[in-house]
């Protein structure tokens, strides 16, 4: 009696097995959160840090071109908002004379000042412009209000700022040296800063 291998499986067939099991990135699932009251970020000033509801509450979902589109036309509308508040603060100034006078014209300028034909979107390249910008405190506030926060917790205004002067604190007081029983980075278990 003779050994008989196993009947090989030819290499098309490997290949379409293969191939199946791969994951396939042709489509892209968006999944949308109500704003809430963060509690789980850092601003860098202020207080009313931004979050997103537990649940979402409503799916898309998008081709790979679809959702490039969808990017695209949401990224100009944030540039358009962002060049406005520019101009605006550039008539604020004008008007105020770089901020050394008093100006009751500027004082009354809002955002409907500025004329969208003032703002030259179509002109700049969105994906060369386009950054997470820091928010004012003012405008996380607008932004909670308008998405149904009635009730801005203000106890993170003092956890916020008692975390940013814990950041300015960092390492330890060794010099040269270090002394692990006085050192506050040793006692922490980390290496010495």
């Amino acid at each position: 009696p003779g050994f008989f291998p196993p009947a090989a499986t030819s290499i098309l067939k490997r290949q379409k097995q293969l191939l199946r099991k791969n994951v396939r990135f042709d489509q892209v699932t968006v999944y949308y959160f109500a704003r809430r009251q963060g509690f789980t970020s850092v601003p860098s000033q202020g207080g009313s840090s931004l979050g997103m509801a537990q649940r979402h509450n409503s799916v898309r979902r998008y081709t790979l071109c679809e959702f490039a589109q969808e990017q695209e036309v949401n990224h100009r509308e944030i540039l358009r908002e962002h060049l406005k508040e520019e101009k605006l603060h550039a008539k604020k100034m004008k008007l105020t004379k770089n901020g050394t006078v008093e100006s009751e014209e500027a004082d009354g300028l809002t955002l409907e000042d500025v004329s969208d034909d003032d703002i030259d979107v179509e002109n700049v390249e969105v994906d060369d412009y386009f950054f997470l910008q820091p928010l004012p405190t003012k405008r996380r506030r607008a932004l909670l209000r308008a998405s149904g926060v009635h009730r801005i917790d203000a106890e993170e205004k003092q956890e916020l700022r008692a975390i940013r002067l814990s950041r300015e604190e960092c390492g330890c007081d060794c010099r040269l040296y270090c002394d692990p029983e006085a050192c506050a980075c040793s006692q922490a278990g980390i290496k010495c800063q």
